[in-house]
């Protein structure tokens, strides 16, 4: 079995530098690279869509990223325990008429003692938002290390 460290039990430090990993494979927008930190059984709640195992997964996230346009996100520590943590998120990203939507949401995460994700539960609010509200503007993939935060944004 593979293994993605940090691993569980997390520390504020190491559930810090999990969650950072999980934003930077995000916003490489690379289905195929962000499901291989995902355990080959894992499940997930999008919404009000339920998703198990890496196949589907990756085609959720194929779906996600050809709808969901100059994708950007940012994740922030929210608790952490033992195999667990949850994050608050928030991202921007247009649809082909181009209007522009920040959409805001939390997720819960179970690891496995491989640092695998097991379970992902995430609730998300659409809004839209006029071109000129957006405050995301780093080129395209990481976001870099002195970009402002959700809490430093005022989100």
């Amino acid at each position: 079995m593979q293994s993605r460290p940090p691993l569980p039990p997390f520390t504020r430090e190491t559930a810090l530098q999990k969650i950072r990993l999980a934003e930077d494979a995000w916003n490489s927008r690379e289905p195929a690279r962000v499901v291989l930190a995902y355990s080959p059984d894992t499940h997930w709640r999008n919404r009000a869509e339920f998703i198990s195992g890496r196949a589907q997964a990756q085609a959720f996230l194929e779906r996600k990223w050809a709808r969901e346009l100059d994708y950007r996100l940012i994740k922030e520590l929210w608790a952490f325990d033992g195999h667990r943590i949850a994050v608050r998120f928030a991202y921007e990203w247009h649809d082909d008429s181009g209007q522009w939507y920040r959409s805001y949401g939390n997720e819960n995460w179970a690891f496995d003692e491989h640092g695998l994700m097991t379970h992902r539960h995430a609730s998300i609010n659409d809004l839209p938002i006029e071109e000129a509200g957006r405050k995301y503007f780093w080129p395209s993939g990481r976001r870099p290390d002195g970009h402002p935060g959700l809490s430093e944004l005022g989100l």
